[in-house]
């Protein structure tokens, strides 16, 4: 993990919560839905698969490129963002 940590660095896990930060937005601009909440999601998301990969022993995740760790982040904001609107469903929704 600490080698992972040594590749990833502070400049990464800032590009990680960046897409986890755009992610969010966007899911809730497609579903109308609780903008902090897919904000939050979508950045959990981003930064915790590249670690995942790693603690699961991944050793592409390990010795990845940035770009590689940047596509892992965002396949990680967008699959925590689809469970999140498929277990709160319709709650998020703005009531009228």
């Amino acid at each position: 993990m600490e080698t992972f940590f040594e590749v990833v660095g502070w400049g990464a896990l800032t590009f990680l919560a960046i897409i986890g930060l755009v992610a969010g937005l966007i899911a809730s601009a497609v579903t109308g839905g609780n903008r902090a909440a897919y904000v939050i999601t979508g950045i959990l998301g981003a930064i915790a698969l590249p670690f995942v990969l790693a603690l699961l022993g991944v050793t592409a995740a390990i010795g990845a490129s940035l770009i590689a760790i940047l596509v892992m982040g965002i396949i990680g904001a967008v699959l925590l963002v689809v469970l999140f609107k498929a277990l709160t469903g319709r709650a998020d929704t703005p009531r009228r």
